[in-house]
């Protein structure tokens, strides 16, 4: 907390209030209220009134604007408690241009952002309000409390939206770590994928091999056979040739020939290709 003597909001003079630090707990009642006196804690204490006619119960404003206005503010120094209260002095049009320049330099002095989030612009904001809120109480008590409850409205927006920024930070950092988690999965099963992906292209590259090895193997037996078969028809030809040819010779026998020529040699002996068809001797 900004010390009050830094703070745009005015206050009346700081009262010292005894206490022994060291030795009370936080939860007991803290103050004395002065170093000679001993009283309760909390804002000093009135002196008692006297108790005027029925005439007089008329609310003062005056005393009506200081209890709104009855804030405490507590800090402890050298061991030492002490407690101020917001000032009920009326400000002037003086003072709410002294109060814009203070502003001004204060927010330079500070080096407060002016624009994004910034908890320097903020709280000199906050207290430079808060200083408007006490002028307005003191000359109207209402509009000052009207001017309290849009500052609380304010202030519980600004908590809200906090509220709001952390639980989405922290949202954000469940689904990053749950990302995180997840990514460690995925990568996992991609390097599975992956393992499993070059053991198939290892397979797909032997199943390719083995086609290739059996079509050259088939395209070199069908050639084989292709030429086998070609000689045949060549030998089947040529025969068929010769035959009908041999034939044609039967069927006109030479002058010369008689029967009693198949006793001796073939007169017409034939050598074809590898089969050989002779007539003579034997045949």
């Amino acid at each position: 907390m900004i010390p009050p003597a830094d703070s745009l909001l005015k206050y009346d003079t700081p009262v010292l209030v005894s206490r022994n630090t060291e030795k009370r707990s936080p939860k007991a009642r803290p103050l004395k209220v002065s170093p000679q006196q001993p009283g309760p804690s909390g804002p000093v204490p009135q002196p008692p009134k006297a108790k005027l006619p029925s005439t007089s119960c008329i609310p003062d404003p005056t005393k009506q604007a200081e209890e709104i206005l009855n804030a405490i503010l507590e800090w402890v120094e050298d061991t030492q408690l002490w407690i101020q209260q917001v000032s009920s002095t009326p400000s002037t049009r003086m003072d709410v241009v002294h109060l814009q320049e203070q502003l001004d330099l204060k927010l330079q002095q500070r080096q407060a952002r002016e624009t994004g989030i910034c908890p320097v612009r903020r709280e000199l904001y906050s207290q430079c309000f808060d200083e408007l809120i006490r002028e307005v109480t003191i000359n109207c008590a209402e509009r000052g409390l009207l001017l309290l409850r849009v500052r609380d409205e304010i202030r519980m927006t600004i908590a809200a939206y906090q509220t709001l920024y952390e639980s989405s930070v922290a949202f954000g950092m469940r689904k990053a770590l749950q990302a995180e988690q997840g990514k460690s999965d995925m990568e996992k099963k991609i390097a599975e994928l992956e393992m499993e992906k070059r053991d198939l292209e290892r397979q797909v590259n032997e199943q390719k091999a083995k086609c290739e090895a059996t079509e050259k193997r088939e395209t070199e037996r069908r050639q084989v056979e292709e030429k086998k078969h070609n000689e045949e028809i060549q030998f089947l030809k040529r025969t068929n040739q010769q035959l009908k040819v041999m034939e044609a010779q039967a069927t006109v026998l030479p002058q010369h020939w008689s029967p009693a020529s198949w006793a001796g040699q073939s007169p017409w002996p034939l050598h074809v290709g590898p089969y050989a068809l002779s007539w003579g001797k034997g045949s």
